[in-house]
């Protein structure tokens, strides 16, 4: 017996020992968005490379969708929603808020308004608060007015309505430029004065086809820096003659 008796002290001592259990089902799958709103229209984009690490799973991923709209046409739709982080949350959520969409005119007999939309996805992001959807979301639109309406969310549906919005794996590339160039920060006139005496630019809305042109710009640029980042530009754009969607091909190295 005094042989056997030193080895169960370690045996019990190990039985006791801290043990960690964990569960994550959340891939981030890489790519980027962005949104602005003009005058009288919206502007949503995205790239269209799904990645897991450095694998690409997809050169070809769209980010960007139309809600409400036939689902092989998609002719109806008058508002777009972008997603971008864990795919399959996306899809997810998409699906959820299109058939709220379409309920909702079945019921109703009109289109759900894009502010009653931002305000009903908010409640959808809410209620998953405690396993949330995994998911970075635009949605953009024209308001009652026939402007441009953009509304940026965090997983849990906080939200508010912005002028220009990127979000994704480039954000932080992608925001500073926006800024710059939709909102105007660090922008003064020529000849106003010196140092501090500058009078700032003030924010107007820009032409449509300079909007584009910064969009695809944005997207050249962060696919040089961004590994996440590629392979094709989506974009649509809501006027009120509906949801044009262009394709410009991207960097795929």
């Amino acid at each position: 017996m005094a042989s056997i008796m030193p080895n169960v002290a370690p045996m019990v001592a190990a039985s006791h020992g801290n043990r960690e259990h964990s569960f994550n089902p959340y891939t981030d799958n890489g790519g980027s968005t962005l949104g602005i709103a003009g005058s009288d229209f919206a502007i949503l984009a995205g790239d269209t490379r799904s990645v897991a690490g450095y694998n690409i799973n997809s050169r070809y991923s769209p980010k960007v969708f139309q809600i409400g709209g036939d689902a092989e046409t998609g002719e109806g739709a008058h508002i777009v929603l972008s997603v971008v982080g864990f795919a399959a949350d996306g899809q997810a959520l998409k699906e959820r808020l299109d058939s709220v969409v379409k309920v909702y005119r079945y019921q109703h007999g009109k289109p759900m308004s894009v502010k009653a939309c931002a305000q009903r996805l908010s409640t959808i992001l809410y209620s998953k608060r405690f396993f949330p959807y995994y998911a970075y979301a635009i949605l953009a639109g024209l308001d009652e007015d026939g402007k441009g309406a953009l509304y940026s969310y965090d997983p849990v549906g906080s939200y508010e309505r912005e002028q220009c919005r990127a979000a994704g794996a480039a954000s932080s590339l992608i925001m500073p430029f926006l800024d710059n160039q939709v909102n105007f920060k660090n922008q003064y006139i020529p000849g106003s004065g010196e140092g501090h005496a500058l009078e700032k630019r003030e924010p107007a809305p820009l032409p449509q086809d300079h909007v584009e042109q910064l969009v695809r710009d944005a997207f050249t640029s962060a696919v040089e820096r961004h590994i996440e980042v590629g392979d094709g530009l989506q974009m649509m754009i809501i006027t009120k003659n509906g949801i044009e969607e262009t394709y410009t091909p991207l960097k795929k190295d």
